[in-house]
């Protein structure tokens, strides 16, 4: 019988769930766009936002939807479906993704931007995220189970115990949240997701094998290294829908897609342990989520904007960036960001 835990077979059903979940989403995105077109569902546009993007008014919208049914599909043909940690990140991609579907659902029908309360999104993500939090400390070593890796040190490690829940289920509605706002621009989110995936990836592949663990210093976390099939998976979707996203875009993620898997990438990061290290890895993110939240507080308690516009790549659009310029900046910058959480295997 093959065993779905060697590390050369986690290996070959990665690339083989990339592959196939680039093919699923390449190949049906056209036809979804079609049907959106059809239907005359498009993407609500701000009218306060930068006036270019008055232009995208008719771009079809949840191509995320797309994306996620292409990861779930490819994850169910190529990952052990006996592991737990690849049912907990479905889980949570799913229930997020639903989520967000029916928050896009309501802007298409009221034709506005408007869905979903925040408080509504907030507490769903946070009752989502404790329920898989709960469930991943069950599958944990009980020595790691509650405990917070620190980066860039050697096996130091913080004890949090019933704390860690509540510190868990923060990373995981911040992830959401914070991957959600920053799919504003053509392209934007796609690539420092890609390489976001590509990490964690990495690092659950490395986690999950005893002799790799012990060489680079983490943690070996039993049979989490299943995990980089689903990572795989979402890289392969990713790429395939940065083809039809990238400017000018044929069709947007919509919050489906955005909430799906900022949920998915928050998740991988809590199962492999590595919370600290997703706010270096993700520092996009977490700076997109800033911006808002700064923006937002200052002119609730100040009656002032901080940023021309929030979150921060419509800062810099405001300035007179390019819409290019600003995708293109980031991207470096969630590049390089990655490598400065890779370098903590050194």
């Amino acid at each position: 019988m093959l065993n779905y835990f060697l590390p050369e077979c986690i290996l070959g059903n990665s690339f083989f769930a990339l592959l196939t979940a680039f093919i699923l989403c390449f190949f049906s995105m056209p036809f979804f766009i079609r049907l959106m077109h059809a239907l005359k569902q498009s993407q609500p546009i701000r009218d306060d936002g930068p006036q270019t993007h008055l232009k995208k008014q008719g771009t079809p919208t949840m191509g995320g939807l797309v994306i996620l049914l292409s990861i779930i599909l490819s994850v169910l043909l190529f990952a052990p479906l006996s592991n737990g940690f690849i049912w907990i990140l479905m889980g949570v991609t799913i229930v997020m993704g639903c989520l967000g579907f029916y928050d896009d659902y309501l802007k298409l029908k009221s034709h506005s931007s408007k869905g979903i309360t925040g408080r509504q999104r907030l507490f769903a993500e946070f009752v989502t995220g404790t329920l898989a939090v709960v469930a991943a400390i069950y599958l944990t070593p009980s020595d790691l189970s509650t405990a917070v890796r620190v980066p860039y040190l050697t096996n130091v490690f913080i004890q949090l115990g019933l704390f860690y829940v509540a510190f868990a289920a923060v990373v995981f509605t911040g992830t959401t949240n914070a991957v959600n706002l920053t799919d504003g621009l053509d392209g934007l989110v796609s690539l420092p997701l890609i390489i976001a995936f590509f990490c964690f990836g990495l690092f659950g592949f490395i986690s999950g094998c005893p002799h790799l663990s012990d060489s680079f210093n983490l943690p070996y976390l039993q049979n989490v290294g299943a995990v980089s099939i689903f990572a795989s998976a979402c890289i392969g979707a990713l790429a395939a829908f940065l083809c039809y996203n990238k400017k000018p875009a044929k069709i947007f993620m919509g919050d489906v897609g955005a909430l799906g898997l900022g949920a998915a990438l928050g998740m991988i990061a809590i199962v492999t342990r590595q919370e600290i290290l997703l706010a270096v890895i993700g520092a996009l993110f977490v700076i997109e989520a800033l911006s808002d939240m700064i923006q937002v507080g200052s002119y609730k308690y100040r009656h002032k904007r901080v940023f021309l516009m929030a979150p921060i790549h419509h800062h810099f659009e405001k300035m007179g960036w390019s819409e290019v310029k600003v995708v293109r900046t980031f991207w470096a910058f969630a590049f390089i960001m990655g490598l400065i959480g890779l370098a903590s295997l050194l």
